[in-house]
């Protein structure tokens, strides 16, 4: 115990160096009953992902010309080599409900994001099924392209100006944006009531920034997963989380006591990521989202996978750079 309360005012003094101030002045510290969640760690800032006013992070390589047959890939393509592995590899979410989650009952992992991962494997071989799903942090979705680890990755996985310096992403086949989820009678009703709260968010996440820019500043509890999250929820470790409507959501549903509370803090815009190099397979990759897009099938993944949000607006519209 003595050494959980020294790493906890260690990480409330670098907290406070952040901001300018000494321990002592700090506008927040840690309450002393309490623990950090195991494996947390507490934020000071978030890296910017979202402003760069050189780019466009939502537009995309277009397709070019008609796609080919599932297994006959031009030669010396990145398609083609990936057909003769025989898989295709995704990286993909294990925790997050609705659109990449583990299902209890059968021990597979489903959802929205792996209902699209299995479009482009259609397209790729004629057999949604030739995929092999490689769960990974969301905090390594980046490293898990520039290392081969993976060949493209659908994860709730934002495009932006930042990423885009070392990875490419498809155009954009969701559109979000961001709330906060709170327990049921917290006093919290929107992100105004934040300040001096523990919210939890994921490591160099986009959604990050929105929190940090209250102006009331939170105390911002990093946790790799929202399964963690859900848990340090659970048991009072944190006051809110803090990520895009739907994997609010995903969370909410799990755990009536939950609710999702205020307005838009920012929006997001889901896309698919691919290795740098690979710009053949980026114009495939958007060639089967125009597919899914004009015969209906993304309109039926959302009945089927994310109803519980609403009524939907249809699929976003792409935007090409070229």
């Amino acid at each position: 115990m003595k050494r959980v309360r020294m790493l906890v005012v260690a990480a409330v003094a670098l907290l406070a160096a952040a901001c300018g101030a000494t321990p002592e002045a700090a506008p927040f510290q840690l309450p002393a009953e309490n623990r950090l969640p195991a494996g947390a760690t507490v934020l000071t800032s978030a890296p910017s992902q979202r402003a760069d006013p050189a780019c466009n992070p939502t537009a995309s390589l277009r397709p070019q010309g008609a796609q080919p047959q599932p297994g006959a890939m031009p030669a010396g393509s990145t398609m083609a080599a990936i057909v003769a592995s025989g898989k295709i590899r995704v990286g993909v979410n294990q925790n997050e409900f609705l659109f990449g989650y583990r299902n209890p009952a059968t021990g597979e992992i489903e959802g929205f994001d792996i209902d699209l991962a299995r479009e482009v494997a259609r397209d790729l071989f004629g057999d949604p099924n030739r995929v092999e799903l490689k769960p990974i942090e969301t905090s390594n979705r980046v490293q898990a392209l520039t290392k081969g680890q993976v060949d493209m990755v659908v994860q709730s996985f934002s495009a932006t100006c930042a990423r885009r310096k070392d990875i490419q992403f498809s155009s954009v086949y969701f559109e979000t944006d961001q709330r906060v989820l709170v327990t049921k009678g917290s006093g919290i009703h929107s992100a105004a009531d934040l300040g001096g709260k523990k919210v939890c968010g994921i490591p160099n996440s986009t959604t990050l920034e929105a929190v940090f820019a209250l102006p009331q500043r939170p105390i911002v509890i990093g946790i790799e997963n929202w399964l963690d999250c859900l848990t340090a929820l659970q048991q009072g470790e944190v006051d809110a989380a803090s990520t895009d409507l739907p994997l609010l959501y995903g969370l909410e549903i799990q755990d009536p006591n939950l609710e999702v509370v205020g307005d838009a803090m920012a929006s997001d815009s889901y896309a698919i990521g691919i290795q740098q190099q690979a710009t053949d397979f980026v114009r495939f990759v958007n060639g089967v989202l125009e597919r899914v897009r004009s015969d209906g099938t993304w309109q039926r993944l959302y009945n089927q996978r994310l109803s519980v949000l609403g009524p939907s607006n249809g699929p976003p519209a792409p935007k090409y750079s070229d």
